[in-house]
């Protein structure tokens, strides 16, 4: 469409829209070819999300730059609200003091050989209450039954993946990145064997539906799903991915019907696809029926509950074998199974007063921080909210892969096992402008809301162009008022001037008193110096021996660095050790002084 426009063009179009590159799929669209007119507000909203990125940048990339007065420095309207939410999390998670506190718990026998877990409703701050409730409920033989509740619970089936979700899943079964299970669907995609993969849906319309049983036959012929396709009930599948009206470009992802060679597969290619496959045998079958189990208990006044699930039908959750989720630390002691009645007293046959601590919310993982990315940063468990924040999420589904990568491929954020976690370089950056509207997660999914009223004819990419024109400005101003946050070398006071204290940056370290002017750049002869390389040269005026400096002939060589006078940094070389050894011909074995250069 560039290039349409570019050149002039003005010949109508008809567009080529499918979903699927199998040969059914291609001839079926070129007999309903689409008018180009229907997708020009498509265009006209990818045409002001890219100028609007680029705006952002490459003012604020600029600005931050000059604000830092070293190094590039990178922002971006998605980028940088990104690496906001690593930050934030990563700050929460380091500076989380944990607290102790003591519970109590008992086990209580149903009398036909069943125990049953509770725990005391309440926790103690302090060790001495909690003490003397134990010895209470130490001498208690008996707990009587105050209430025995059992409630039918029904799980939905999931919806099938898009994207998003797909690699979410993907990073947690199987620690693939984002990036990597994009172009692992991409090649799945074009060998013919999925649907389009950059889709942001996870519902599928009424003709697509129709393809279904077909599509499930052949997925209930690998061996993996093989003992499952035997009980499903082909009468009554599941509807509840299908719904014309909330596909947005393209359905939601599914097998196309093209039987793999599984042999000719990478094992990671294997394993997507067998996701992809399995999702949508869950997708249409039954739901998952389970039962839950609220025990509560009294001793000596004190309240004990647990909380239990059983799966009575396990309906979708067979497809993989599923283990049931944890949803509260009680749930897993129980199998739900206990039969007790209200005021029955029962017998105690141990209890324990437990030291326990609270925990931090855990470091964002590539999974995690896409699904912060989909509802822009708020934590939300339940599947239809998720749904319905997706207007305003940051990113899109093809885009956010790109997004994380960019945090790696700007040194912002590394991994640390499965989390992520920001360099320095990053919490520099954040610190920065985390108070600032380039970082703010919520303005930046409003925008995407805002693209979204554009595809949908509701808004004009003037009116959205302009918009973005004054948040650049104010973006850039911002950026050029801050004082770049430095790193200090732990309190180090210049040796020069006696007066200001040393700061490291990124390629050099200098004194932070203007009228000194005593800096060290970080490279030297090839060699690039540490932290602590400059931290003893400026604390006691040399360095440990550094190996692996280079002259200009490319020889290496070991030497210690040190100021001189000027305070000019200079090499400095060991005294050579001189060795006891018998004396030869009156020669005295001289040792060559220390040089400086």
């Amino acid at each position: 469409r560039y290039l349409y426009h570019y050149t002039g063009c003005t010949t109508p179009f008809v567009r080529l829209w499918i979903s699927s590159l199998t040969d059914k799929a291609i001839r079926e669209g070129l007999r309903n070819l689409e008018e180009g007119s229907k997708y020009d507000n498509l265009y006209l909203a990818a045409k002001a999300r890219s100028e609007s990125d680029w705006l952002v940048g490459i003012n604020g990339t600029q600005a931050l730059s000059i604000a830092a007065g070293h190094g590039t420095y990178s922002v971006g309207r998605v980028q940088t609200p990104t690496l906001a939410m690593v930050c934030a999390r990563y700050w929460e998670n380091r500076r989380f003091t944990p607290e102790t506190y003591w519970q109590l718990h008992i086990a209580a026998d149903t009398g036909d050989g069943e125990v049953v877990k509770l725990s005391s409703s309440k926790k103690w701050k302090e060790k001495e209450p909690a003490t003397a409730l134990y010895n209470k409920v130490k001498e208690a033989g008996f707990a009587t039954v105050t209430k025995a509740e059992r409630k039918e619970k029904i799980e939905e089936t999931p919806l099938l993946y898009d994207l998003t979700t797909l690699q979410k899943e993907a990073n947690a079964k199987h620690g693939f990145t984002a990036e990597q299970t994009l172009e692992i669907a991409q090649k799945l995609y074009e060998k013919k064997l999925i649907s389009y993969p950059r889709t942001g849906s996870r519902y599928i319309p009424d003709d697509v539906m129709r393809q279904v049983p077909d599509l499930l036959r052949g997925v209930i012929g690998m061996k993996e799903f093989r003992e499952y396709g035997g009980t499903l009930d082909w009468d009554n599948l599941s509807t509840r991915s299908v719904n014309a009206g909330k596909v947005t470009d393209h359905h939601a992802l599914i097998v196309t019907g093209v039987q793999p060679v599984m042999e000719t597969l990478t094992e990671q290619e294997q394993a997507v696809y067998r996701m992809i496959a399995g999702r949508m045998l869950e997708a249409f079958s039954p739901v998952c029926e389970k039962e839950t189990l609220v025990i509560e208990a009294a001793v000596d006044g004190l309240t004990f509950r647990s909380h239990s699930v059983s799966v009575v039908k396990p309906g979708w959750r067979a497809v993989f074998n599923r283990s049931e989720d944890k949803e509260n630390d009680e749930e897993t002691e129980n199998k739900g199974t206990a039969r007790f009645d209200e005021s029955e007293t029962v017998p105690v046959s141990g209890r324990s007063l437990a030291k326990k601590k609270t925990m931090p919310k855990p470091l964002y993982t590539e999974a995690t921080l896409l699904a912060a990315m989909e509802s822009c940063g708020k934590e939300l468990a339940d599947e239809e909210a998720r749904e319905a924040m997706k207007e305003l999420g940051i990113g899109t589904p093809a885009t956010r892969a790109a997004v994380i990568a960019t945090l790696f491929k700007r040194e912002y954020v590394e991994r640390s096992g499965k989390a992520l976690v920001p360099t320095d370089k990053g919490m520099a950056v954040y610190e920065a402008v985390r108070k600032m509207r380039v970082a703010d997660v919520e303005l930046t999914g409003s925008w995407e809301k805002t693209l979204m009223q554009i595809e949908r004819h509701k808004l004009s990419p003037e009116t959205f162009m302009r918009s973005i024109s004054v948040y650049a400005r104010q973006v850039t101003e911002e950026v050029l008022s801050i004082r770049f946050p430095e790193t200090a070398s732990g309190g180090i006071v210049c040796p020069k001037c006696g007066k200001g204290k040393i700061i490291l940056r990124q390629k050099l370290a200098k004194c932070n008193n203007e009228g000194c002017g005593l800096l060290v750049f970080r490279r030297f002869l090839n060699k690039e110096l540490t932290d602590q390389h400059l931290a003893q040269l400026f604390s006691s005026g040399t360095t440990k021996l550094i190996k692996g400096f280079k002259g200009k002939k490319g020889t290496a060589f070991d030497a210690a660095l040190a100021f001189d006078k000027e305070y000019n940094v200079t090499l400095s070389f060991p005294k050579p050790q001189v060795r006891n050894a018998p004396k030869q011909s009156g020669r005295k074995n001289t040792g060559r002084k220390s040089t400086g250069h």
